[in-house]
């Protein structure tokens, strides 16, 4: 079901734009991809605050709120701490900011694989808490069961295969997937299991690039790359990797901009105008009237 909203205007900042926006659908994502061609790729960027979710929804079809906002707002060593609440706010926020994209939540490390049940409760929280219109969860053929006892119970479900962040510690590190044969015929497999298994899109993370290009060919559902290939039909990155946040970055990431050091010049002016006294200005401060 679409919905129409019109924008509130009563907060300038929270919504600044007072025209009525149509949001995207979950059916009309998967749509994308027809007879296995997308003609129009996807475009998914992290996002975990309102205002960040309002710069990018004009430009983005979805919006994930991934539990890498554990490294990049907590300052978290791995996505593995993450909680459910931490999603769940962040989540609202970035539904409150947006208008225009399909709202994704990742299910963080400990909250849906101990059975299809405990996914259902966490997954219906989520949705109900946030407004957000599907679910991420990290994994292979074993939790094809759960997407599918979830999407049948009205729950749409990203899938998320090859480097998957939350399996760190048994996979050994952050290192591109699928190089080996055995490795690379898993994941294909896990790919197919978990489309058959109804997710409407599959994000394929950190694998060599002919595997992101048979994955995108092997299953009928958008794939959604990261560090993976061109041919795949949409891609997302990490909104603050791509905006040059950090020093350090994956292999994969290309930096549009250079915000960190736009953000230090900008501070490093600011300081200096309070030291030598010229902010505040007249035009800064209140005088008494009459």
């Amino acid at each position: 079901m679409s919905t129409t909203y019109t924008l509130d205007t009563a907060t300038s900042r929270a919504h600044p734009v007072p025209e009525p926006v149509r949001r995207l659908t979950v059916p009309a994502i998967a749509a994308r991809k027809s007879g296995g061609v997308t003609a129009n790729p996807l475009v998914m960027l992290t996002a975990y605050t309102a205002r960040m979710a309002q710069l990018l929804d004009p430009h983005c079809d979805m919006l994930l709120v991934g539990d890498s906002v554990g490294q990049v707002i907590y300052g978290l060593d791995t996505t593995v701490k993450v909680t459910l609440d931490m999603m769940i706010a962040h989540g609202g926020a970035v539904v409150r900011g947006s208008y225009r994209a399909v709202v994704i939540v990742d299910l963080p490390f400990g909250t849906y694989e101990a059975s299809r049940e405990q996914a259902f409760i966490t997954a219906s929280r989520v949705l109900r808490e946030t407004g957000a219109a599907a679910v991420k969860m990290e994994g292979g053929e074993v939790l094809a069961p759960t997407v599918e006892f979830l999407v049948a119970r009205g729950i749409p479900v990203v899938g998320h295969v090859g480097l998957t962040p939350q399996a760190v510690n048994a996979l050994g590190g952050y290192g591109a997937r699928g190089r080996s044969e055995a490795e690379a015929a898993k994941i294909i497999g896990d790919a197919r299991a978990i489309a058959a298994a109804g997710a409407f899109a599959l994000v394929v993370e950190g694998v060599v690039e002919p595997l992101a290009r048979d994955i995108t060919s092997a299953v009928p559902c958008p794939v959604v790359g990261i560090g993976a290939s061109a041919a795949c039909d949409g891609q997302v990155l990490v909104i603050d990797d791509m905006l040059g946040m950090f020093e350090r970055t994956p292999r994969f990431v290309r930096r549009f901009d250079d915000l960190a050091a736009r953000i230090s010049h900008a501070a490093t002016r600011y300081a200096a105008a309070v030291r030598d006294r010229s902010f505040p200005g007249e035009a800064e401060t209140y005088r008494q009237k009459g």
